[in-house]
């Protein structure tokens, strides 16, 4: 019987990732383990996981924060090397609708596991699409056109909120970066898998999940908080390194986003405007000898 894991990366939201895990609990008809990567909490969520009594959830504390995208990579392995066959990944701030699983695995199905990942539809408290999930749709997605009759289309770029994968996907591309920490991993992990493996992977219309969100704004370090302009610096040093590894093409597209940032920062920046274009430039420049490395994983059969 082929086993699910869904990953859940959490920090400081336990009231959250009470609601996360029992609606993961509740989908319909599809089981699943829950594997819980709590990311050195320090507001009691170690202590609401032990009183969890539910066997399908499973919690480790990671002992320091590794952000984002580090709890994804600490997740993933974890469950691929315990053996999953199939890995379901989100925030701890994603409220999967009852049938959100059971449409991913129709999906899966129905493509007869020939793809490189599924993505859910996101959208935010209001019900509308929640900005900060937009997958990118593939150029030629007309070269599967058949599938959308059934809500499916091809993409190449999405976010860990709610993307679904085989296990053996994961094997052979490898752990999302955890030098990223935060902002860009999933652009690099799900690019790295559509466009550089060539691995097909959709969007399932029919498979919805909620990203609880304290608001849906676009991120933006030209309009953004001033306490949040340094995480910026993540944001554009991780996207030069996803893009370098798409050659000149993909060189030339980041400077010339980066560029526009600069112009709008110019044209739309209320304040700090110095510290804003500091932070993109430095990090555009520096962005250059970032250079990580992928770490490999293994099912247990594999290492036999």
């Amino acid at each position: 019987m082929e086993r699910i894991a869904a990953v859940v990366v959490t920090y400081n939201r336990k009231d959250l990732l009470q609601q996360c895990l029992k609606s993961i609990l509740a989908q319909e008809q599809v089981v699943c383990d829950v594997l819980v990567v709590d990311n050195a909490s320090t507001d009691g969520t170690q202590q609401a996981m032990e009183q969890w009594a539910e066997p399908r959830v499973r919690y480790r504390n990671t002992g320091q924060n590794l952000g984002g995208a580090g709890g994804f990579n600490f997740g993933m392995r974890w469950a691929v090397e315990a053996g999953y066959d199939y890995v379901w990944i989100m925030d701890d701030d994603t409220i999967p609708q009852p049938d959100a699983l059971k449409q991913l695995w129709s999906a899966h199905e129905m493509l007869r596991g020939n793809y490189g990942f599924l993505s859910s539809v996101v959208l935010w408290k209001d019900g509308k699409e929640c900005r900060m999930n937009r997958q990118k749709i593939k150029k030629s997605f007309y070269e599967h056109v058949e599938l959308l009759r059934h809500g499916i289309i091809q993409i190449e770029q999405a976010t860990f909120v709610s993307l679904f994968f085989p296990a053996d996907v994961i094997c052979r591309a490898g752990l999302p970066i955890k030098e990223f920490f935060i902002w860009g991993d999933d652009l690099e992990y799900t690019r790295r898998i559509s466009c550089r493996m060539g691995l097909d992977c959709y969007t399932v219309g029919q498979s919805i999940v909620t990203h609880m969100m304290q608001t849906n704004n676009g991120a933006s370090l030209s309009t953004d908080v001033p306490e949040r302009i340094e995480r910026y610096r993540y944001a554009y040093r991780n996207e030069n390194y996803t893009y370098r590894q798409e050659g000149v093409k993909g060189i030339l597209y980041y400077l010339a986003r980066s560029g526009r940032e600069l112009m709008r920062i110019a044209v739309r920046a209320t304040d700090h405007k110095a510290k804003r274009a500091a932070v993109l430039v430095g990090s555009v420049l520096g962005g250059f000898a970032f250079c990580p490395r992928i770490e490999t994983v293994s099912r247990p059969s594999e290492k036999q």
